[in-house]
């Protein structure tokens, strides 16, 4: 599941809609935001969380807000009242401190808890579990980082993950973004130090696919185009590879083009297509011998007519390849994306995204 981060008073009303449209359309279900209130309007800030509310509800996304007992003052809410907030469109509070087990056990059965995940013990668990806590209502979520070297380290990370998965939790984590960051720091809003400069999609797979994360957030505020794209394409399980085609002819493009899936048989030197073949043979394609060069890592390649049998194959190069005359190199994968090649085992489908196309 993908979030997207909103921070209050960040955009005008009408900008903040235009981007929680455009987050919802391409596959982004719920929203986090702060209200650790730093100023002193909170008439002005309890209007911005309704306008929030009522846009979630528009785009049918859970709104989530993160709250210490100084918000709860100042919004004018106890624990006992806080209730209310689910009028204006919040479905989630995340706790971070300051909150006793009976009390966070008392509100997760009024709405959905997020707890902070990098703290959670089983002692603390034990605490909840006395309170009554509804565990169905509770989710483990961490936090970003916005100063550069305090981000988390990953292998202490994933340990509390595994940990947080036995006790039956929902884990969430952030990314940062990779157009407008959040300010004052500006140096992005990851949950691990390490993903700090590296591309958000590239660090969404990551943390799902060797973190044992369910819920990922971005924490920043914007995507570049082709960034959410990827995500959007994402949507049916597929890892979406964005790249510079160089080639203009309309059958091999049409090849390109298509919904693939690597080989079950997953090959070692190479991602195969395991419908390009059956495609190009029921198109009466004939693909001719063209560019036929080395085949460096990312190279997108088409086996041509002198190939026989694997006439029309796709292949996308895992290692770097010599020249081949019955092999067409027609493209490749941007360097920022090569990372992704990892996590096209067998069966995983996957796109190619011709950034030359924006």
């Amino acid at each position: 599941m993908l979030g997207c981060s909103v921070y209050l008073g960040n955009r005008s009303d009408e900008e903040q809609e235009t981007y929680l449209k455009e987050m919802s359309q391409a596959g982004f279900q719920f929203i986090f935001t702060s209200l650790h209130i730093l100023e002193d309007d909170t008439t002005h800030f309890k209007d911005l969380l309704k306008t929030l509310g009522r846009q979630a509800r528009t785009y049918n996304m859970d709104l989530v807000a993160d709250i210490s007992p100084v918000s709860f003052q100042l919004l004018g809410f106890t624990p006992d009242t806080i209730e209310e907030i689910k009028t204006w469109g919040v479905n989630g509070l995340r706790l971070d401190y300051g909150l006793e087990p009976i009390t966070v056990a008392k509100l997760s059965h009024t709405m959905k808890i997020a707890l902070n995940a990098s703290t959670i013990t089983l002692d603390f668990v034990q605490d909840l579990l006395k309170a009554n806590i509804n565990l169905n209502q509770v989710e483990a979520w961490h936090n970003y980082y916005p100063r550069i070297e305090t981000g988390l380290d990953k292998n202490d990370f994933i340990k509390q993950n595994i940990m947080l998965k036995k006790l039956g939790f929902k884990v969430m984590a952030f990314v940062p973004g990779d157009k407008l960051l959040r300010g004052p720091l500006n140096e992005g809003l990851p949950t691990l130090e390490q993903h700090r400069n590296e591309p958000p999609f590239q660090s969404f797979l990551e943390l799902i696919h060797e973190c044992n994360v369910d819920k990922v957030a971005i924490g920043d505020i914007s995507l570049q185009k082709d960034t959410l794209l990827q995500f959007e394409k994402m949507v049916d399980g597929s890892i979406p590879l964005r790249s510079t085609i160089h080639t203009q002819h309309p059958p091999t493009k049409s090849i390109i083009a298509l919904n693939h899936h690597n080989r079950m048989d997953a090959a070692r030197d190479v991602i195969r297509s395991k419908t390009s073949r059956t495609y190009t043979a029921n198109k009466n394609y004939i693909i001719h011998p063209e560019n036929t060069t080395e085949r460096a890592i990312g190279s997108i390649t088409i086996d041509n007519e002198q190939y026989g049998r694997y006439h029309g194959e796709l292949q996308i190069v895992k290692k770097n390849l010599p020249i081949n005359e019955k092999v067409n190199v027609v493209g490749r994968v941007i360097e920022q994306d090569l990372n992704l090649l990892k996590y096209i085992k067998s069966g995983q489908g996957f796109t190619i995204i011709n950034i030359l196309l924006d």
